[in-house]
């Protein structure tokens, strides 16, 4: 009996090692592919911002805050006030200064048309120095309830 122990193959056999070459090529086209398009998907807005020579202005020592809350009642400072009573109260804080800042906070619910309304008996009352303030993001902050 005679037994043969080695096949003879044609050439043709299964290849245990991986060919990287084109794995490697496809990763540098997606390269290529997304730093072409990265710059592309940032969104500009072409504004051509004036420059200006004007001096920082100093911070007040005690500003003046005016805040309407959510169910758009008025707080000078710490104490609540009425709109109709918005201009003496303004004058005796300012010392009747109408070129004094006055600082508006509103609670995110208020109305564009209720800050308005406000920030208009602010200038029927001669402030027109109005700054609006606001909260820097500090985190990814959700997006505000409709």
């Amino acid at each position: 009996m005679a037994f043969k122990l080695e096949q003879e193959d044609d050439g043709v056999g299964e290849v245990s090692e991986i060919n990287v070459t084109p794995f490697i090529d496809v990763v540098l086209v997606l390269l290529i592919i997304f730093m072409v398009a990265a710059p592309l998907s940032t969104v500009d807005v072409p504004v051509d911002l004036p420059t200006s020579n004007a001096e920082p202005q100093e911070r007040p020592d005690e500003p003046v805050y005016l805040t309407v809350q959510e169910d758009l009642s008025l707080v000078l400072g710490e104490a609540p006030i009425t709109s109709e009573a918005l201009a003496a109260a303004l004058d005796e804080r300012t010392g009747g200064n109408r070129e004094e800042r006055i600082f508006l906070r509103a609670d995110g619910a208020v109305s564009y048309a209720s800050l308005m309304d406000v920030m208009n008996k602010l200038r029927s009352a001669g402030y027109v120095r109005i700054g609006l303030v606001g909260v820097e993001e500090t985190a990814a902050a959700p997006p505000p309830a409709r």
